[in-house]
């Protein structure tokens, strides 16, 4: 008996040892491709690395800097919907380096932590924002240090900053505040690629530049110009845009309810204009692609921005297109999330978080309202399955839980949401 009990214990010990051994291994492996040093070409495009657009400005001005703890609350809330991927918009201000000072810190505490950063550099034109005319032919005396700055914290943060971005919508013509000429973008662009080259940046860093459909010549034929193709050639992607919410207004031909689908009820109208949103953006993406291969060029086009705003006083709201509401953002995020994923293009969904210092003076004003979440920390209808998931349990903005706005009551909700308007009173307003 005595040793037919030690034969069993000797079988339990073993297969004890081994079950550990085999943890042991599996964690290693978890561990190894964590620390593994993953390149922008790692990550963009992969659907497990979901990207968005962010901003951590709590207040009506910029002056007030989000704080490091700040910072890394947003982080974790992000980091638990499945966000990988930041995009920051310039290094003028501390929240950028804040931020990478953040994820820094996150990954210290936390070595399972994974957030990287496309780095914007802000660039403008002579005499932007100062109140004198802008000089759209000649570039800002401060574009030299914002290139510089995001140089640095790209060497001081290798393993997080993964892209540098040059400018924001700095080449297309309706930024009449500050635009200037693609020369400009192509010059700090190969500015960039020539300190990679000479071994001043990591030669796995990607450049690009962020910018609207048209400025990388998918609309007008007037950008295309000798210097786009030029920095087409130039960046290692492009990163353009594409707002199908504010072409409800612009352009608004695919959003009223044609008149084959008036029979259809109201919820189905509003659907079926999601899908025409979502096409209508797959077709400037589509624009962009076939301009590019037309000047013999193949490499990889991502969005760097779309989104859809829940609040609008203006263009977008009762009285303008009726395209402002919680259930459409949600259903331009799902339907642009599936789409962008299935393709293998990174999405930098516009945005994470509501900022209220974008509009200051109209706080109903749609440029305040693009986040997912409410700047106190409310779920938008976009996410109120994580909440119900638990995916935010123990995460707080601001103090706040993650809760769901309208208090969780959808029926509430609906009573927000319009439906387009139909073709024929489209005609009667414009």
């Amino acid at each position: 008996m005595k040793s037919l009990i030690k034969v069993i214990l000797t079988m339990v010990v073993l297969l004890v040892n081994q079950s550990c051994k085999y943890k042991s291994v599996k964690t290693e492996e978890n561990q190894t491709l964590i620390q593994k040093e993953v390149t922008a070409k790692d990550i963009l495009g992969n659907p497990k690395y979901l990207a968005i657009s962010y901003g951590g400005y709590r207040k009506t001005s910029r002056d007030v800097q989000p704080t490091i703890n700040e910072l890394k609350e947003d982080m974790k809330i992000l980091s638990a919907m499945g966000i990988k991927i930041l995009r920051t918009y310039n290094v003028q201000l501390q929240q950028a380096s804040n931020l990478l000072k953040a994820i820094k810190e996150l990954k210290n505490e936390d070595e399972t932590f994974e957030m990287y950063v496309m780095l914007g550099a802000w660039i403008d034109c002579k005499n932007a924002w100062t109140g004198e005319t802008p000089d759209h032919d000649v570039e800002s005396e401060q574009n030299e240090g914002e290139i510089a700055r995001a140089v640095t914290l790209a060497n001081q943060y290798p393993d997080i900053v993964k892209i540098i971005a040059v400018g924001n919508e700095a080449m297309v013509k309706w930024a009449t505040s500050y635009y200037v000429q693609p020369s400009v973008i192509l010059k700090w662009v190969n500015h960039l690629q020539d300190l990679k080259k000479s071994g001043e940046l990591s030669k796995d860093l990607w450049i690009t530049s962020s910018d609207d459909f048209a400025s990388w010549g998918g609309g007008d034929k007037s950008y295309h110009t000798e210097n786009l193709e030029k920095l087409i050639k130039a960046v290692d992607y492009i990163s353009m845009h594409t707002y199908p919410y504010h072409n409800t207004h612009y352009n608004p031909e695919f959003w009223g309810v044609p008149k084959d689908e008036e029979q259809l009820s109201d919820i189905q109208k509003i659907d079926a204009a999601m899908i025409r949103a979502k096409d209508f953006a797959i077709n400037q993406y589509s624009a962009v692609k076939k301009y590019m291969e037309s000047l013999g060029v193949d490499k990889p086009i991502h969005i760097g921005e779309t989104g859809w705003a829940t609040v609008s006083n203006g263009f977008y709201g009762p009285t303008g297109s009726k395209a402002t509401d919680e259930y459409k953002e949600a259903a331009y995020h799902n339907l642009i999330r599936m789409w962008t994923n299935s393709e293998g293009i990174s999405c930098f969904y516009f945005e994470a978080f509501n900022e209220q210092w974008k509009d200051a003076e109209n706080s109903l004003g749609s440029e305040n309202h693009f986040g997912l979440f409410t700047i106190d920390g409310k779920a938008k209808y976009a996410l109120w399955d994580m909440v119900d998931k638990g995916i935010f349990e123990g995460l707080t903005r601001n103090g706040n839980s993650i809760t769901k706005t309208y208090s969780g009551d959808k029926a509430a909700l609906m009573k927000d949401v319009l439906v387009p308007p139909s073709k024929k009173e489209q005609a009667i307003t414009h």
